[in-house]
C-alpha cells in the first residue's frame, strides 16, 4: 500500500486527544494542505482559518461542540463569501478544504475530527461571537477541525467500509 493509500485508509475520527502539544509547524502544514483543495474557481477560494490554542477559548467552544474538550488545537474554517466566485456552493469548497486538512493530520501522525457548524445558523452565530466575527452574512463559520495526538484507545486504523452494493453503473 502506498503512503497515500495508507493515509486515506487509516483516517478515522479521533474524538479524544492526549495532552501532547501540536507544533506550530504541523498546524501550518495542515492549513497549507487545506489551501491546496480544489475550489469552484481558481483565485476565488473562500477559505479563511482561525487557529485556536487557548484552553479557555477551547473550553468555551466545547460548550457548543463537546468534542473540543480534549483537543490541543482547533481550526475554525470560515467561508469569506465576498471571495467566493459562486456564492451558492461555498459549502462544497469548504468540505474539500476540511478533508484535505484531516488527511494531512494523519500524514503527520496526528488525529483529527470534523466538528460540524454550518448550516445551523444559531451554532454559526454562537461560534462566530466567540472568535470575534460580528456578522455571519459574509463570514460563515463552516466547521471546526480539532487536531491532536490521539488519546489511548483512539487511533487512526484501517476499517474496511467498502460496500459494492452501493455502486450503480449508468443508472440507479
Amino acid at each position: 500500500m502506498s503512503d497515500f493509500e495508507e493515509v486515506i485508509n487509516t483516517r478515522r475520527s479521533i474524538r479524544e486527544y492526549s495532552d501532547r502539544k501540536v507544533s506550530d509547524d504541523d498546524i501550518v502544514k495542515i492549513i497549507r494542505a487545506g489551501m491546496q483543495a480544489p475550489g469552484s474557481r481558481l483565485g476565488a477560494e473562500p477559505w479563511e482559518f482561525v487557529v485556536i490554542k487557548n484552553r479557555e477559548t477551547l473550553d468555551e467552544l466545547a460548550k457548543i461542540k463537546p468534542r473540543l474538550s480534549t483537543a490541543q488545537v482547533a481550526i475554525l474554517l470560515v467561508a469569506n463569501i465576498e471571495r467566493a466566485f459562486y456564492k451558492s456552493v461555498w459549502q462544497q469548497d469548504m468540505g474539500a478544504v476540511a478533508e484535505n486538512m484531516l488527511l494531512e493530520a494523519v500524514n503527520l501522525g496526528l488525529g483529527g475530527l470534523w466538528n460540524g457548524v454550518a448550516p445551523d445558523k444559531e451554532r454559526m452565530m454562537q461560534i462566530a461571537k466567540i472568535v470575534g466575527i460580528h456578522d455571519i452574512s459574509n463570514l460563515k463559520p463552516y466547521c471546526i477541525i480539532t487536531v491532536g495526538y490521539p488519546a489511548e484507545g483512539w487511533e487512526n486504523k484501517f476499517m474496511d467500509k467498502f460496500d459494492e452494493e452501493r455502486i450503480h453503473y449508468e443508472k440507479y
